[in-house]
């Protein structure tokens, strides 16, 4: 019987992680649950799961849901902010964390659990984003188990021999192919991009995500940060990461062999898959997707990316190739681009625009320390408001 932390429990990959726990209840027990501020989900999973601590980072949505529990299910601790979620993240009982906070607010608790030795299931790539040098360094240094859910570098996870320690070369990996479906952007004209609408944006083609990560699909700004994230997993340099449309999203990841072998993973479009492998690996247990049906499939595209219709994806690029902090304003820039985007203050085109401007506004430096990745956070975060604000005065 394993205890789980399920950071982020109420976004998609949080109820789809408590959906997959539940059709295993001889194996895995849920011992916390976090939320930002949507009380009302954590309170059902609260009597659906009956942890042992619940916590909300915003204290007064913390309150709120101490008073609906203490009238149904008193035994559920309360925890509020930055503080709960970095102790349930670290508690002795559990042996499992999801990390699944989207945004840079996943740092701090994911790190927690690295250093309390917990196996962490991966699903916050920020965390390797802002800070990948620091935070894989801790990784090693407290023998944790680092189990990608991201469904692209999961993929690569399996197609990977199991020791790459002395780099790709060495096992005989020539690249690594990360797929991506395009959004739901891909084929639409250009000229039409400036004036897609938010729910528009949220529209995926082939996946169930939330709106902030769905616009980071539209943009390709998701495919550059997985590819970030990838350079850190596998100590792999951004030259040997190619990006490859794959409209259908059947084959998540591909990794390329010096032999000429393309090893790919397959299945259906279904987060469940990647949260049952990082769960139960090395073995295998049901997710609750539904089994693949190549007849059904019938056919598999591929092409390559049009940096001139996906920008993001060239800013992710160049972030990961100048180093240091540059990948923290990256993010950081378009958290609060997207954020504009989604409540109405900027056009879609406009997301890449207020991200390369901060990136020439904000200055890179060598990512010593937490202190100095939270520092320039906070600073692309104030510049990539003042280019908002420009940006909506300009449409006024």
């Amino acid at each position: 019987m394993y205890g789980v932390t399920v950071l982020g429990a109420t976004g998609s990959i949080g109820v789809s992680t408590l959906d997959v726990l539940s059709r295993h209840p001889e194996r895995y027990r849920v011992v916390a649950l976090t939320a930002n501020s949507d009380v009302e989900r954590l309170y059902e999973q609260c009597l659906a799961h009956q942890p042992e601590y619940a916590v909300m980072a915003d204290a007064n949505a913390a309150q709120r849901l101490h008073e609906r529990l203490r009238a149904t299910a008193p035994g559920i601790q309360v925890l509020a902010g930055l503080a709960g979620l970095e102790t349930v993240a670290a508690l002795p009982q559990v042996a499992y964390v999801m990390a699944a906070i989207v945004g840079a607010a996943g740092l701090l608790p994911t790190l927690a659990a690295v250093r309390a030795g917990k196996r962490v299931l991966l699903a916050n790539k920020e965390a390797l984003v802002m800070a990948g040098r620091i935070f894989m360094d801790e990784v090693r240094a407290n023998n944790v188990e680092l189990l990608p859910v991201d469904s692209e570098h999961n993929a690569i996870f399996q197609c990977l021999p199991t020791d790459l320690s002395a780099g790709l070369d060495a096992a005989g990996i020539r690249r690594i192919l990360l797929t991506a479906s395009g959004g739901p952007f891909r084929t639409i004209p250009l000229s039409e991009l400036h004036h897609v609408t938010p729910d528009q944006a949220c529209a995926h083609p082939n996946w169930v995500m939330g709106r902030k990560i769905s616009v980071d699909s539209a943009t390709m700004m998701n495919k550059g940060l997985e590819v970030i994230e990838a350079c850190w997993l596998f100590n792999a340099s951004p030259d040997r990461i190619q990006v490859v449309l794959h409209p259908q999203s059947v084959i998540h990841s591909m990794v390329e062999y010096a032999d000429g072998s393309i090893l790919a993973q397959l299945g259906s479009p279904d987060m469940r898959t990647p949260i049952a492998h990082a769960l139960a690996w090395p073995q295998r247990i049901e997710s609750g997707a539904a089994p693949l049906s190549l007849f059904d499939v019938a056919r598999l595209d591929f092409e390559r990316p049009d940096v001139s219709r996906f920008p993001c994806l060239r800013l992710a690029y160049e972030a990961m190739q100048a180093g240091g902090t540059a990948t923290a304003i990256l993010n950081a820039a378009n958290e609060v681009a997207v954020a504009s985007f989604l409540d109405g203050k900027l056009p879609f085109t406009a997301i890449p625009a207020v991200i390369e401007r901060v990136l020439a506004d904000v200055p890179t430096r060598e990512a010593i320390s937490l202190e100095v990745i939270l520092a320039d956070d906070a600073l692309a975060r104030e510049a990539a408001v003042l280019r908002v604000d420009e940006a909506t005065n300009k449409r006024t």
